[in-house]
C-alpha cells in the first residue's frame, strides 16, 4: 500500500546526505513501524527504498536519510529538485531487517548504513539491553547523525583520522547471546562476516545497499511459469525478472536490487541461486523462494508459480 505524503522539511546532516520529513499532508498519523523498516519512495515514478530513522514515537512523520549516489536517479532528485512541500508517493513500512531478541547487541556501522540502526538503538537503550556501537565513515564530515549517537557505548570511527573499522579485533572473541548487525557498503559487510563465521549461528544481521552480483558466473537457464503455462529462456546477461517482462508477463517489483522483496516467486522445483538481501538463511536453504530481480537458478530448469 502506498500513500501520498508531502515533504515538510530538508536538512543536510552530512556531506552528501540529506535528511527529509515526510507527514500526511491531511494531518492524519502515519502506520506504526519497528527499528529496521523501510519505506519505498517513488519520484516520477522511480522508487527507491529507505530506512526510517526517526524516532519511533512520532507517529505523525517519517525521517529517511539520503546519500547521494552520483548515478542514482532517485537520490539526486531527492537532494536537486524535490523541495518542501512536493508530495510523493511513498509506501507503508516494510520490515526486512528486524531487531531481534538478544542478551547484548553489536551494531556496526559504515556511512549511511547508520539509518536502520538509530531506531534499534533507540529500542535497546529502552529495554536496558547491553550495547555498543562502531560507527565508520570516510570523514567527520561524510558521517550524519553524530551528534545524536555520540556518547558511551559509541565509537566514532572516520577513516582519515583512524584508517578502517578494526573489525577483527571487535569481533574477534566469540560471545553467545549477542547479536550484530551491520549496515553499510559491501566491504564492511564482508569483512564482518568473515570475522563472525566462528559466531553462533543466527548471530551476524547485515543489510546492503546494494545484493551480491552473479557478475560473469551468471549462466543461462529456463524458467517454466506453471501457471501460466509459458516457458522462458533467461540468458546470463538478463535477470529473471527482465526475462519475464520481456516475455509479456506482468510482475510486481519495486527495487530491482533484491533489497524489498516486491517481486517473491515461489518455487516449485530446481534450485534457485539467490543474490537478494531479503531471504533468511533458512529459507535460502529451503530453497522454495526467490527474488525474480537479482537471483537466478543453480539448475538447469526453474519451476516457479508464476
Amino acid at each position: 500500500m502506498t500513500r501520498e505524503l508531502v515533504v515538510t522539511s530538508k536538512e543536510e546532516a552530512a556531506e552528501d546526505v540529506m535528511v527529509i520529513h515526510l507527514t500526511d499532508p491531511g494531518g492524519d498519523p502515519l502506520p506504526e513501524w519497528t527499528p529496521g523498516a523501510h519505506v519505498g519512495v517513488d519520484v516520477d515514478g522511480d522508487v527507491r527504498q529507505y530506512s526510517l530513522c526517526g524516532p519511533m514515537s512520532e507517529r505523525f512523520t517519517w525521517r529517511i536519510g539520503v546519500r547521494r549516489e552520483w548515478n542514482g536517479v532517485v537520490s539526486n532528485k531527492l537532494h536537486d529538485s524535490v523541495s518542501v512541500g512536493r508530495r510523493l508517493r511513498v509506501s507503508d513500512p516494510e520490515n526486512l531487517f528486524p531487531l531481534v531478541p538478544a542478551e547484548r547487541y553489536v551494531f556496526i556501522a559504515g556511512g549511511i548504513g547508520i539509518t536502520p540502526l538509530l531506531p534499534m538503538l533507540e529500542e535497546v537503550k529502552r529495554a536496558g539491553r547491553e550495547w555498543s556501537l562502531y560507527y565508520g565513515g570516510r570523514s567527520r564530515r561524510h558521517m550524519a547523525f553524530c551528534s545524536e549517537v555520540d556518547g558511551p557505548g559509541v565509537t566514532l570511527w572516520p577513516e582519515d583520522e583512524h584508517g578502517l573499522l578494526p573489525v577483527d579485533s571487535l569481533l574477534g572473541e566469540p560471545r553467545p547471546g549477542t547479536a550484530v548487525y551491520c549496515c553499510g557498503p559491501a566491504p564492511l559487510i564482508d569483512a564482518v562476516t568473515e570475522a563472525c563465521a566462528a559466531w553462533p549461528a543466527g548471530t551476524l544481521h547485515v543489510e546492503r545497499f546494494t545484493p551480491v552480483r552473479p557478475g560473469d558466473s551468471a549462466r543461462p537457464f529456463v524458467a517454466e511459469l506453471r501457471r501460466s503455462k509459458r516457458t522462458i529462456e533467461v540468458p546470463a546477461d538478463k535477470s529473471l525478472l527482465e526475462a519475464i517482462e520481456a516475455a509479456g508477463i506482468s510482475v510486481l517489483s519495486s527495487c530491482r536490487t533484491g533489497t524489498c522483496g516486491t517481486c517473491e516467486a515461489t518455487v516449485l522445483d530446481g534450485e534457485p541461486e539467490h543474490h537478494d538481501e531479503v531471504l533468511t538463511d533458512e529459507e535460502r536453504q529451503d530453497g522454495k523462494l526467490i527474488m525474480l530481480c537479482v537471483s537466478r537458478s543453480r539448475s538447469a530448469v526453474l519451476g516457479l508459480d508464476l
